[in-house]
């Protein structure tokens, strides 16, 4: 029989094997071969020969004390152990290209370097402030920002390629082994060509008129998209097929802003910097609902770093302010009507 006392001691004994025995020889093999799938090839990536690749892999499965490996005509695929083993190996090698980073930064008289994954709906202005905020011992961080949908942002969190997200909350994503922390609600806004905003703010929208237009809209299976889907179709009208799909919001208003025939759903924040920089207008109507909060996701596991701390706080700030300020606008207009 298993004991509590017994597993500890055998956690124990892998633990000491593991910190005696593993050399990051080991860890770069275990990409290569994740890579190549053949230890031909293998043995040509890291230049060196295939009976030594052969012997670090089998120095490896002694290890852990069972195939990492199998092989087959198709190559080699990891076994249930092995894809444990590779995802604790690309987590390892993650950390310690951000602490490589890090060294870097403090070398050039910065704090450290932060990786921060960022959903396209989230204004710059809110990034820059929240980053020159960040001053650790009075040295300002250096930042890295990925840019994709929440889903994707969250598995290379998980994985350690990222600090922290900046996403949208959702029922459908994996929050397994993540928390989060809501910074502020967001609104939509229609944004259209200048001339078009100031014809369609003189009557109250309706659904099957705007379905006539240009549409630019935002990636398929996001939650912006899908709640604009769903008002169309609450409305009882076919959502109209958009012209252009895109991730980046600065792209989005590029396009609307020079087509007199255009319009999008934005954020309101969104909205408003796009008209600052793209020219947009923006629409005099509310349309009753708000989209999944804008939050800040981080790792339960491992420890923070200050300047991870100081970024988070930071980011809460900036987030704060921003909601305040748009929070006094006036509700105008109304929801469009159904027709």
């Amino acid at each position: 029989m298993t004991t509590p006392l017994s597993r500890r001691g055998a956690e124990s004994a892998m633990v000491h094997r593991m910190v005696t025995r593993l050399r990051m020889k080991h860890f770069l093999l275990l990409q290569a071969i994740e890579e190549q799938r053949s230890l031909t090839r293998v043995a040509q990536q890291l230049a060196t020969s295939q009976p030594a690749v052969t012997q670090a892999l089998a120095e490896l499965e002694s290890l852990f004390g069972a195939p990492l490996f199998t092989r087959s005509s198709r190559g080699m695929s990891p076994t249930e152990l092995g894809r444990l083993v590779l995802a604790r190996a690309k987590t390892l090698l993650s950390d310690l290209g951000h602490w490589a980073q890090d060294i870097e930064a403090v070398g050039q008289g910065r704090a450290a370097h932060l990786h921060v994954g960022v959903i396209p709906f989230v204004p710059g202005k809110l990034l820059a402030t929240a980053i020159a905020r960040t001053r650790p011992d009075g040295r300002r961080v250096t930042v890295t920002l990925h840019e994709n949908t929440s889903d994707h942002l969250l598995a290379q969190l998980r994985a350690h390629e990222l600090d922290c997200v900046i996403g949208r909350t959702s029922a459908i994503l994996d929050m397994t082994g993540l928390r989060h922390d809501v910074l502020y609600q967001q609104e939509p806004r229609l944004i259209a060509h200048r001339q078009l905003a100031r014809q369609l703010g003189r009557k109250p929208l309706q659904w099957a008129e705007l379905t006539e237009l240009d549409w630019i809209l935002g990636a398929r299976r996001t939650p912006m998209r899908e709640q604009i889907t769903d008002f169309f179709l609450r409305a009882n009208v076919v959502p109209p097929p958009p012209i252009v799909e895109s991730l980046s919001a600065k792209i989005m208003g590029e396009l609307v802003a020079v087509n007199e025939r255009a319009v999008s759903i934005v954020p309101w924040d969104i909205a408003d910097e796009l008209a600052r920089i793209a020219g947009v207008g923006i629409v005099d109507h509310r349309f009753g609902w708000t989209l999944p909060p804008i939050t800040l996701f981080q790792r339960l596991e491992g420890a923070q770093y200050e300047e991870q701390e100081l970024f988070a706080a930071a980011l809460r700030q900036a987030a704060q302010e921003m909601a305040r300020r748009f929070t006094r606008v006036p509700e105008v207009g109304g929801a469009p009507s159904a027709s």
